[in-house]
């Protein structure tokens, strides 16, 4: 099965190539653990950036320019590399504004009352949707890489195919993976998993669209489905992707069913390792995160999806440093860069100096980078030779921007600001905050559509 027609993107690619060079900008290379901005010009070609020229910043709003449809002119603003989005949930999307009938006190009721119940509406045009929705909110806030988890127990069969077109034929990358639980019954068990084998093998030779084993939660899965999960991660050198310790009723109902905590399931039957992704871990303990460091898999926290599910917040004196935290949304919203600030303040409000708080935004910047490259080796780094991918932040430092003091614009500067632009292998997603390539209009109607057809299923339900 071919993901994207060659046709259809080839003709994407075509509209939307146009430009060659970003001029006067901040450009945020990184290099041996940090970020080394230099004021300039980024020249790319074939998706590749192929120079860059240092320039005065002093003196570049003197220059006049004449109109030139293949240059961008960065005004000033400051160039990254692009957002990362390691744990996002599609398929909620389109969950606004919902009459949620029954308890919201726990995390177990919220699951009950809604997602189990939105989860088991979606199909084939509501997947596409959220999808659609997904896309262009995150190309909105400078995400172009994106780890998803996806569930929809009633249409399971080519439902990552669904997402990975939507996503590929607009210039994004992703991680795909479909939640494997044994709440629906043995059936559905089965298909998840087969969803999971079979989109593993369909995509093996796609540079753009990457897959992990997804799974919901321990509470959730039985020892027999780990054991066949392990069976083909560990055959296939994979990662898996699975929420643990979101709340205390996960190791609490695995200890009653099982005799053992989450983290040991997983452990027991060889789940981890460096793909690895472990959505929250909100009350993992400290000896559980010495036990995750050993298999050098990341925590991917949520903060703010943690706080509206009253299910608590890490204590970050918990987690060593040699643990990867990467940052995602739970589906909220599209903007990991959310979550960094409020790691920050966050770490802040627990009592961490500004300097132990900032190093450890700096080692979360760079550990995501790492573990984005292991699916993505290639994953830029706005050096000569890198893939063109990077963001243009509507902030115009007001100071001198510098090595030493990036982190003081990143937390306080650029991430209050919105994405100006949006470039992927030179390719542009969005100019001056607005879509390239996608009709806003159009896709507003379909998801519309699709949006008030859950809306009125889900509300018909008890």
């Amino acid at each position: 099965m071919i993901l994207l027609a060659k046709l259809e993107q080839e003709s994407i690619s075509k509209v939307k190539s146009d430009y060659k060079q970003i001029i006067n900008a901040w450009i945020s290379q990184v290099s041996d653990l940090k970020v080394k901005p230099i004021f300039g010009d980024v020249h790319f070609s074939n998706g590749i950036i192929e120079r860059i020229i240092k320039k005065d910043f002093t003196e570049y709003s003197g220059i006049k320019l004449q109109k030139d449809n293949s240059v961008y002119n960065a005004g000033g603003r400051v160039i990254t590399i692009p957002n990362i989005n390691f744990h996002d949930h599609i398929y909620s999307r389109l969950a606004k504004g919902l009459n949620i009938k029954g308890e919201t006190n726990s995390l177990e009721n919220i699951l009950s009352n809604l997602w189990w119940k939105l989860d088991k509406i979606l199909d084939k045009d509501m997947i596409e949707a959220s999808a659609k929705m997904a896309v262009s909110e995150s190309i909105k806030n400078g995400v172009t890489y994106i780890f998803d988890h996806h569930s929809s127990p009633n249409c399971i069969s080519g439902s990552l195919t669904l997402l990975a077109n939507e996503i590929e034929k607009n210039n994004l990358r992703a991680v795909l993976c479909f939640e494997s639980s044994d709440r629906n019954g043995k059936k559905k068990s089965d298909e998840a998993i087969k969803e999971n084998i079979d989109f593993c093998n369909q995509i093996k030779n796609n540079t753009n669209i990457k897959s992990m084993f997804g799974l919901h939660a321990s509470f959730t899965l039985n020892d027999d489905t780990l054991s066949r999960i392990s069976e083909f991660v560990n055959r296939n050198d994979i990662g898996i992707h699975i929420h643990i310790d979101e709340d205390k009723a996960d190791s609490k109902i695995s200890l009653g069913k099982y005799h053992a905590k989450a983290i040991d399931r997983l452990i027991k039957y060889k789940l981890l390792n460096e793909k690895t992704i472990l959505a929250h871990g909100v009350h993992l303990s400290k000896s559980d995160f010495k036990k995750i460091s050993r298999f050098n898999s990341a925590i991917a926290v949520n903060i703010e999806s943690n706080m509206n599910n009253s299910v608590g917040i890490h204590s970050f004196k918990n987690i060593p440093d040699e643990i990867k935290i990467v940052c995602g949304t739970d589906g909220m919203h599209a903007n990991p860069t959310e979550t960094i600030k409020l790691i920050f303040l966050e770490l802040r409000q627990q009592g961490f100096s500004f300097a132990d708080t900032f190093s450890k935004i700096k080692n979360i910047y760079f550990n995501q980078i790492d573990f984005a490259r292991r699916y993505f080796p290639d994953f830029p780094l706005l050096n000569i030779g890198d893939r063109a991918d990077f963001i243009v932040w509507d902030y115009v430092p007001p100071t001198p921007l510098t090595e030493n003091n990036f982190w003081g614009h990143f937390i306080y500067g650029m991430l209050n600001r919105q994405v100006q632009s949006v470039f992927q292998t030179g390719i542009p997603l969005m100019i001056d905050k607005k879509l390239v390539g996608i009709d806003e209009q159009k896709i507003n109607l379909q998801i519309n559509k699709q949006g008030t057809r859950l809306f009125n299923k889900f509300n018909k339900q008890r």
